[in-house]
C-alpha cells in the first residue's frame, strides 16, 4: 500500500507540480491550499506524512503543526520554509517538526527526505542487520568493523555504513541522495560525491572487480545495489 502525503502549500504552480512528481513515485496525495483546512485534512486523510509551508492564508504553518501536537498527533511534519526565516524553522522544530527544507528547494532532495522520514517513522517489520560476509570479509553493523582474516582492510566507518544502507534494502535500487542521507545526513552537496569513494573502498576490500561486480552495482543516473544472497 503507498504512504498518503498530505501537501499543505498555497502557491498553487508549486503544488501541482509536486503533486505530480510524488504522484508518479507511487505516493497517494491530498492537496489544501490553506492553513485552516490541514486540519479536518489529517482527521480524514489520515496521511502518513504532511508537508507543511510556513506562510499560508487562514491559518499560518506553525499554528497548524502546534494544534496537531497539542493533541497528541505525531504524524510526521516536514516544514516548507521560505530561505533565511532561521526563527521560523527553530520554532517549527521546537513544536515538534520532524525536518525542514527552505525554499527554493531541489525536487531531489525534497524527495530524499520525503522517503527518508517515511523510513524512520515507519513501524518496525524485522530487526536492524547486524553482520553481514561478503568476499570473506566479515562486517559487523554494530561495532562498525570489518575483518578478514588474511589481509587487512583500510575502511572507516563510513564505509562501513554506507554497505548497511545498502544491505538493509538489498536488491533495491538505493539513491546516492539516501544513502547521504542516512550516513551523514544532507549538510553538503559534495557527500554525493563521496558516496562514490566509499564504495570504491568497499569493492576494493571484498574483491569485488568495478567493470563486472558480483555484490554492488553501479546503476547509473540512479545510484547502488546490494545483490541479493542468491545472486552473489
Amino acid at each position: 500500500m503507498s504512504a498518503r502525503l498530505l501537501l499543505v502549500e498555497d502557491e498553487a504552480s508549486l503544488a501541482r507540480g509536486l503533486a505530480d512528481n510524488f504522484r508518479a513515485e507511487g505516493y497517494e496525495v491530498r492537496h489544501v491550499a490553506r492553513g485552516d483546512q490541514a486540519g479536518a485534512a489529517v482527521r480524514e486523510f489520515r496521511p502518513n506524512l504532511v508537508l507543511l509551508d510556513i506562510m499560508l492564508p487562514g491559518r499560518s504553518g506553525l499554528d497548524v503543526l502546534a494544534e496537531l501536537r497539542t493533541k497528541g498527533d505525531r504524524v510526521p511534519v516536514l516544514m516548507l520554509t521560505a530561505r533565511g526565516e532561521v526563527v521560523d524553522r527553530v520554532v517549527g522544530l521546537e513544536l515538534g517538526a520532524d525536518d525542514y527544507l527552505a525554499k527554493p528547494f531541489a525536487l531531489r532532495e525534497l524527495m530524499a527526505r520525503v522517503r527518508a522520514l517515511l523510513r524512520r517513522t515507519a513501524p518496525a517489520t524485522a530487526a536492524p542487520i547486524a553482520e553481514l560476509e561478503l568476499g570473506g570479509v566479515r562486517f559487523d553493523f554494530r561495532a562498525l568493523t570489518a575483518t578478514s582474516p588474511d589481509r587487512p582492510l583500510e575502511l572507516t566507518s563510513h564505509d562501513i555504513l554506507v554497505l548497511k544502507v545498502l544491505a538493509e534494502r538489498r536488491g533495491e535500487i538505493v539513491p546516492r541522495i539516501d544513502i547521504v542521507e542516512e550516513v551523514s545526513g544532507l549538510d553538503s552537496e559534495t557527500m554525493l560525491r563521496k558516496v562514490d569513494n566509499h564504495v570504491v573502498a568497499l569493492r576494493r576490500a571484498i574483491g569485488d572487480d568495478p567493470r563486472r561486480p558480483r555484490f554492488i552495482h553501479t546503476v547509473r543516473g540512479s545510484g547502488y545495489r546490494l545483490a541479493r544472497a542468491d545472486n552473489a
